[in-house]
């Protein structure tokens, strides 16, 4: 079960006790204001259930602080762990790349790295990024093109390109 159920299921546990504990208080009270209390054999009994009331309410606060905890930091733990998932994948998948680029030549490198960073870039951006004439650029994406690493797609009078999922 997780946090947040355990969380509520305490807090409407405790407000049910709180309730009940009241109400038992309410009516010790009345108890002992009706038998003129604190000198009679009847006023002991109503003084030492009020003293078990007391513990109650202490058991009672535990399970308030319990459940408010679960309900108020459950929420920052989730998002820590989420954080440190998104950040791991993050780290292998560059790994991955960094791998991937091991297998290409110094030239296509540059051009691979180029598309990785902007994703869509095209033909034209491309050269001026990587230095490499218009000619070689075309030679590069056509090689990358054909060994399925990445795909051309028509955008205007140039070509925008994108990394396929294959790498």
């Amino acid at each position: 079960m997780n946090q947040k159920k355990t969380g509520w299921i305490l807090f409407g546990a405790s407000a049910i006790l709180l309730l009940i504990f009241i109400l038992i208080i309410q009516s010790l009270k009345n108890q002992a204001q009706e038998l003129g209390c604190f000198q009679d054999a009847g006023c002991l009994q109503i003084e030492n259930s009020l003293s078990v009331v007391h513990f109650a309410f202490g058991i009672f606060g535990f399970l308030f602080a319990l459940a408010f905890y679960l309900l108020v930091f459950s929420t920052g733990e989730e998002a820590i762990v989420q954080r440190l998932e998104r950040d791991t994948n993050k780290k292998l998948s560059e790994s991955k790349f960094e791998l991937f680029l091991k297998g290409l030549d110094d030239d296509e490198k540059k051009v691979v790295k180029a598309v990785h960073e902007q994703s869509g870039i095209t033909q034209h951006t491309l050269r001026l990024r990587t230095n490499l004439s218009k000619a070689k650029v075309s030679l590069i994406i056509t090689e990358l093109e054909r060994r399925s690493i990445v795909k051309r797609e028509r955008k205007n009078k140039t070509f925008a390109v994108f990394l396929t999922d294959s790498w």
